[in-house]
């Protein structure tokens, strides 16, 4: 795959950074969190599309928090204003006791299953998982895979699954291998780091002198993995 418009995203998660989480999905997917969640508290929030999907979709707790952090509070407003009277129309216009049977109730379960930032983000994720298996076979981008500090549980069985569809077989395996090994020598230097931790309780250990070495954090980081 040559380098193109398309990979310039890519590169961007694949290049060295101090992120907390070193996982470059972790950092795409957070990455498109930002910029979906700047993008609705700016000028999209009077596109009437836009306004028509937000009415719709909604949004999940996560994402409400997120928006409730930036500055333009208006935009909040404004969206949660024709959200609120979508779901006024929609359940309480009839005036109907709400019961077991009624299609309200569906109407109802679907605003608590979606959120409109969590749309696009699995949109963007979708493309751009499938561009990051297909830089495998690009010299440059495969190397800068290759030396990734690790990927993460969840992305490790997302890109397992995914590879076979767009790399060749040979490819496939190789990619295979590849994300494996980062994660699994992850995971082994974390279990190294929490059996570590484990043992600094046992009294034989302790004193201040104690040697800690990594495992401080070693439960952070690895619930950071594993979720």
């Amino acid at each position: 795959m040559r380098e193109s418009i398309l990979t310039i995203p890519i590169t961007e998660v694949l290049e060295p950074q101090d992120n907390e989480c070193n996982c470059p999905l972790c950092r795409m997917e957070k990455m498109l969190e930002e910029r979906t969640v700047e993008y609705i508290m700016g000028a999209a929030m009077m596109e009437p599309d836009v306004r028509i999907e937000t009415n719709k979709l909604g949004f999940c707790d996560k994402h409400f928090a997120r928006m409730l952090k930036q500055k333009n509070r208006l935009s909040l407003a404004l969206m949660l204003q024709t959200h609120l009277d979508k779901i006024s129309q929609d359940v309480f216009e009839s005036r109907r006791p709400l019961l077991k049977k009624d299609k309200r109730i569906d109407v109802l379960r679907g605003y608590e299953r979606t959120c409109f930032v969590c749309e696009k983000i699995k949109w963007g994720m979708d493309r751009l998982t499938r561009t990051f298996c297909e830089c495998f076979t690009n010299p440059k981008l495969k190397k800068m895979i290759e030396e990734q500090p690790f990927i993460c549980l969840k992305h490790f069985r997302l890109l397992s699954e995914i590879a076979p569809q767009y790399l060749s077989k040979k490819d496939a395996e190789n990619f295979a291998i590849t994300i494996g090994d980062l994660t699994n020598k992850h995971l082994q230097e974390l279990y190294k780091d929490v059996s570590h931790f484990c043992s600094m309780y046992d009294y034989r250990n302790g004193g201040k002198d104690a040697d800690w070495g990594n495992s401080r954090d070693s439960i952070e980081r690895a619930i950071e993995f594993l979720t």
